[in-house]
């Protein structure tokens, strides 16, 4: 791990991972808090002990360029004590996605939607398909 990594913990027995900004020692820039209590998050500044809660830092790899280290760091710092938390749009990957790019993304946010739209069609496919074996059924009879 090294000043500016973007580091990532799995939490709650690998239910939801969670992202920080590695400031090269020993502590975390992260957005602080319960994922269900907006209230409380804020950028906040952690001992890396604090941050991993037991669990291992894994360092997030980007496929594109990144902005260099020191943008990455100023970044981080200048965001301390920011609030304003949202699981959609503003959550602890956004936050480290935007300081290590320029732009807010969170690939737990992507996936979830994802599947959930991937649910959801398959839910009206099966629905679709019970309904017309029904109509047919009915038809029959």
């Amino acid at each position: 791990m090294a000043l500016g990594d973007h580091l990532k913990v799995w939490r709650k027995r690998w239910l939801y991972s969670h992202h920080g900004i590695d400031m090269g020692d020993g502590t975390v820039i992260h957005l602080c808090g319960e994922p269900f209590r907006r209230g409380a998050a804020q950028v906040c500044r952690v001992p890396l002990e604090e941050f991993l809660e037991g669990g291992e830092a894994i360092v997030v790899v980007y496929a594109q360029q990144c902005l260099p280290v020191e943008t990455v760091v100023t970044q981080a710092e200048a965001l301390l004590g920011s609030v304003g938390y949202d699981l959609f749009t503003n959550n602890c990957e956004h936050f480290v996605h935007y300081c290590k790019t320029g732009h807010r993304r969170s690939r737990q946010v992507e996936l979830a939607l994802r599947t959930a739209t991937t649910l959801a069609a398959a839910a009206v496919l099966v629905s679709s398909a019970v309904a017309g074996a029904l109509l047919r059924r009915r038809g029959q009879a």
